[in-house]
């Protein structure tokens, strides 16, 4: 079997971070400051804060009351359209193929993005460091990829940061992805940050923020090796 290597600790952060427990406001902003380095990155997430930059002068680091989180012991909520969609082979799933391919199109929003310049070069650095991973979803037919998810394996907790889809479900079909490979792994809960619509409808929930730093300080106790391949059987059930 070909397991990857473990994950390389970047130079330690040169900051000290407030209890994540004080964070206040909607987004639960503990303090503002400080860079995108993988130490400072890595040292935050293992906190249970993350960035949410405004600018590139302006960094809250926020750690939100509730949390909302993916717990890989439940069932996935896949819709019957969709497990058609993903039996046909419509889509080609891969992992760590094309990084920043997903960054980048996680960061094209109508709407404005968070994902700055100085942010990709340290998930760039975790990456190649083994700790920041993607998923990515190909159009079978055209080769093109069509949608991608990314985030932070730290234990047996994983951070998802941003997804994308340029056709219809790629994004759904991203998200499941990696929720299939991650719970395949042994991985535990899925950090997916603050609450949304879009993100409770694909059965995430919100937990207390307690219980959430509970939750992932036993999870950093326990090593998870993230695969960099995906088992072909991934969705062979539905």
């Amino acid at each position: 079997m070909n397991v990857p290597p473990l994950p390389i600790e970047p130079p330690p952060c040169p900051y000290r971070f407030p209890d994540p427990r004080s964070g206040q406001g909607p987004h639960g902003v503990v303090c503002l400051g400080g860079d995108f380095s993988p130490g400072t990155l890595l040292e935050a997430y293992r906190k249970g804060l993350f960035p949410w930059p405004a600018s590139p002068d302006t960094v809250p680091w926020c750690s939100p009351d509730p949390r909302a989180v993916y717990l890989l012991d439940q069932e996935d909520h896949l819709s019957r359209s969709l497990r058609r969609r993903v039996r046909s082979g419509e889509f080609r799933i891969t992992v760590d193929a094309a990084f920043d391919d997903v960054l980048r199109g996680c960061a094209k929003r109508e709407q404005g993005t968070w994902i700055l310049p100085a942010y990709v070069r340290g998930f760039r650095e975790l990456h190649a460091l083994g700790w920041c991973h993607s998923l990515e979803v190909w159009d079978s037919a055209s080769g093109e990829l069509v949608g991608g998810i990314y985030g932070l394996a730290i234990g047996s907790v994983f951070a998802g940061e941003s997804m994308f889809h340029r056709k219809t479900d790629a994004s759904k079909v991203a998200f499941f992805a990696l929720m299939r490979h991650l719970r395949r792994a042994g991985f535990r809960m899925v950090d997916v940050q603050v609450e949304s619509e879009h993100l409770m409808s694909l059965g995430c929930v919100t937990i207390p923020r307690e219980e959430f730093l509970t939750e992932l300080e036993r999870g950093l106790r326990r090593r998870v090796v993230f695969p960099r391949q995906v088992d072909p059987g991934l969705f062979a059930e539905l």
